[in-house]
């Protein structure tokens, strides 16, 4: 099945929810859309469940209009943030709910639905109700529910958002495994770069109701086309330092210049933000080319056996991403490090001009 949305709005009073998307979706694709809370994400998979219809534009299956046609006159099925299930059903009835209202045999039913439980891990369980069950449990058979249709369009609403971080690590594998094995085009919402990095595909960045990139998460990931992609890529968001560019150095701050070769190489004067990510800054020297720069400590976050050193520099605030856990003091004076072959380059306008090579990325 191919699935199109053309010139797609949703406007709700004044407020524009989605505006002008355009998708084109193919069977056996794997799709992530990226973006920040109230980027449009679950308007946008709600308008291609035929729940809501668009303001304007068009939703197509296979070339066929499929726009404001009933969500019950669609092969679709979506998973939400939150643990849909029936609570005074079996697990087993959960899952088997959507075969019954399409007829299938008894004998059927219990095989499909025995099926999918054994892949999800659930078949134990089948006997119990939802509230016997622990969340992530309760989430694998509302995601059992919807695969057991074997829909040609599945939706999946940030499914693993409510669950504990081992839980979302499990499920996230098994995810990826499961839809890989699929015809069906999977479409799947998330706020977390590394979520939609980890499931690959195709992606689907979007901010404030418009689409700002698609393609391969990786190449994506690679070459983001703007700051604000960049930024919606990376946690914590990408570091930006305001750069002048002159004949052969670029100018950072505080008397502190780089020469303008490897990527950097002919790169015209002028205006420019230098974006590096976090995880590519130090506070030891890594390199002998690496340069060093002076900041002042804002906040010492640890994050298991990570700590983000938020800092300024310069009038920017970065933050430092390094292994292991460091204790600092709030306004301390500390140097750390960057490699100028790390540095993405953009315009004024925050359009990308110079990424690095693959391989220093």
């Amino acid at each position: 099945m191919s699935f199109s949305i053309s010139k797609v709005d949703k406007r709700v009073g004044r407020e524009t929810y989605l505006s002008d998307i355009n998708l084109q979706l193919e069977s056996g694709s794997q799709n992530v859309i990226l973006g920040r809370t109230l980027a449009g994400k679950t308007t946008l998979l709600r308008i291609m469940a035929g729940l809501d219809r668009p303001s304007r534009g068009s939703i197509a299956e296979n070339g066929k209009d499929m726009t404001g046609v009933s969500v019950r006159k669609r092969n679709v099925a979506m998973v939400y943030q939150q643990f849909v299930n029936y609570p005074s059903l079996s697990v087993f009835h959960n899952i088997a709910s959507p075969l019954k209202l399409a007829g299938m045999a008894k004998a059927d039913i219990a095989a499909r639905v025995r099926e999918v439980a054994a892949v999800l891990h659930i078949d134990p369980f089948l006997e119990r109700l939802p509230q016997e069950l622990s969340g992530g449990q309760q989430q694998r058979t509302a995601i059992a529910r919807a695969l057991v249709k074997d829909a040609s369009l599945l939706l999946l609403d940030e499914p693993l958002v409510n669950l504990d971080y081992k839980l979302r690590e499990e499920l996230r594998t098994e995810l990826r495994e499961i839809f890989s094995k699929r015809d069906s085009i999977v479409v799947y919402t998330t706020t977390e770069p590394s979520e939609a990095l980890m499931l690959g595909g195709n992606l689907v960045v979007l901010h404030e109701g418009r689409v700002l990139q698609t393609g391969r998460a990786e190449e994506v990931y690679r070459c983001p086309a703007s700051v604000k992609v960049a930024e919606i890529l990376s946690d914590p968001p990408i570091n930006i330092l305001r750069t002048r560019a002159d004949q052969a150095m670029a100018h950072l701050g505080d008397g502190l210049s780089v020469p303008l070769d490897g990527h950097l190489a002919d790169l015209p004067p002028g205006d420019y933000f230098f974006g590096v990510r976090s995880h590519h800054l130090f506070l030891r020297r890594q390199h002998p080319r690496d340069i060093e720069l002076h900041g002042r400590v804002e906040l010492a976050e640890i994050n298991g056996s990570e700590t983000f050193i938020h800092m300024t520099y310069n009038g920017h605030p970065l933050v430092v991403q390094e292994e292991g856990v460091h204790q600092r003091r709030i306004g301390e004076a500390i140097p750390f490090f960057v490699r100028p072959r790390k540095f993405y380059i953009f315009d004024r306008d925050g359009a990308l001009v110079r990424a690095p090579l693959f391989e220093d990325v």
